[in-house]
């Protein structure tokens, strides 16, 4: 796994990238590029690619687009956090919704940048996040903390995640590389802190949460 290290001054910033269309990377790219504070650590085209290049290329900071595949940016925020040294995520979307600003922020993202603002704004926001800072436009503080996913681990977190992107038990014992039996105790206990009785009624609180 590599280490993020925090920036020091002058050190240039290994950023990564991650967003389903080819022209918001290539952009995403060039805009990185022509600014000497930053280096492209990688580019990637859907979650699970970012998280395998996230476990062996160095980097300190990463967008993310909202919607990528298997399913949303929480994919990306869920299976980082048991990771130490994890990069930070900043989400950059189109979507006009305090909903998903929420989102990104209980799930351990550390900035989310409309791409209606000015592009110098977004380079901005990954130097102030590279230096420990986070960055979110107003948010009701209160409906966060109310959110009833707070209950849960970051490993039934992780898996509630896989079962929203479609995994079967299956398939996420494989991806931890554990036993399905493991992959069923950890459904179950958080089947009941959520108060549900099946995977649709959990996918469908983790979706609304």
């Amino acid at each position: 796994m590599a280490v993020k290290q925090d920036p020091q001054p002058h050190q240039v910033i290994k950023v990564g990238i991650a967003d389903k269309s080819p022209l918001m990377r290539t952009a995403l790219r060039t805009l990185l590029s022509e600014d000497g504070r930053f280096e492209v650590a990688c580019t990637c085209k859907n979650a699970e690619d970012f998280l395998r290049k996230a476990g062996t290329v160095e980097m300190a900071v990463a967008i993310t687009g909202w919607v990528i595949a298997p399913g949303d940016a929480r994919f990306i925020l869920d299976h980082l956090q048991p990771r130490p040294g994890a990069p930070r995520i900043i989400v950059y979307s189109g979507i006009e919704s305090e909903t998903v600003p929420a989102h990104v922020l209980a799930h351990g993202g550390a900035a989310f940048i409309s791409k209606n603002e000015e592009p110098d704004y977004l380079l901005d926001t990954i130097a102030e996040v590279a230096r420990g800072r986070m960055v979110f436009p107003y948010l009701d503080v209160s409906r966060i903390n109310a959110n009833p996913l707070a209950t849960l681990t970051k490993r039934e977190l992780e898996i509630l995640s896989s079962l929203a992107a479609g995994r079967t038990n299956k398939e996420i014992a494989a991806e931890k590389g554990v036993s399905a039996n493991t992959v069923k105790y950890h459904i179950r206990n958080l089947f009941e802190k959520l108060g549900v009785s099946n995977r649709g009624q959990a996918i469908a609180l983790y979706l609304k949460a």
